[in-house]
């Protein structure tokens, strides 16, 4: 992480407020010597009564969206379970207030369903089409997101980057 942001460059550090992220973020906090900043709407989906239960026990319940029609309003037969539409538009409420602030270098620290979402709202994908997308990555991956500063073009560099992690 600390080759890809130039020594003396201003960095800000969000970070969804849950334990396993915030374990990440304070990693990376420690390391660039900034401090997180925590943000409930970077959380994963919450699943309702399914949290806290072992993933067979979602599984067995779990009824899929279908494959075309309405998916962002699902009701995947979960009790209290988030819908995608409103985790898309929490993260994208979150990432429209981060990217509003003119540090040059942000960093995100999240979860992988979240993610999905982070990345639509970079490339501003409209929150009715992202119900059919889905980035997979694993968990400690990087992806690296930039807005060129001529066309303001904004890509997707690097999608779940996971060099460093065989590293040592």
């Amino acid at each position: 992480m600390r080759a890809r942001i130039p020594d003396g460059a201003e960095v800000e550090l969000f970070t969804s407020d849950l334990l396993r992220t915030r374990q990440t973020a304070e990693q990376v906090a420690d390391l660039l010597g900034v401090p997180p900043v925590l943000d409930p709407r970077l959380r994963e989906k919450s699943y309702g009564e399914a949290g806290g239960r072992p993933q067979e026990w979602l599984d067995r319940r779990f009824v899929p969206p279908p494959a075309v029609g309405e998916r962002m309003e699902h009701d995947e037969g979960l009790a209290g379970a988030e819908t995608k539409a409103a985790l898309a538009r929490r993260v994208y409420a979150a990432m429209d207030e981060i990217l509003r602030r003119p540090c040059e270098h942000q960093i995100i620290v999240t979860h992988g369903g979240s993610l999905t979402f982070v990345v639509t709202s970079w490339i501003r994908m409209p929150i009715e089409a992202a119900g059919y997308a889905g980035f997979r990555v694993k968990s400690g991956s990087i992806t690296t997101l930039h807005e060129d500063d001529f066309y303001h073009n904004r890509t997707v560099v690097h999608l779940g980057d996971t060099h460093h992690l065989a590293a040592g």
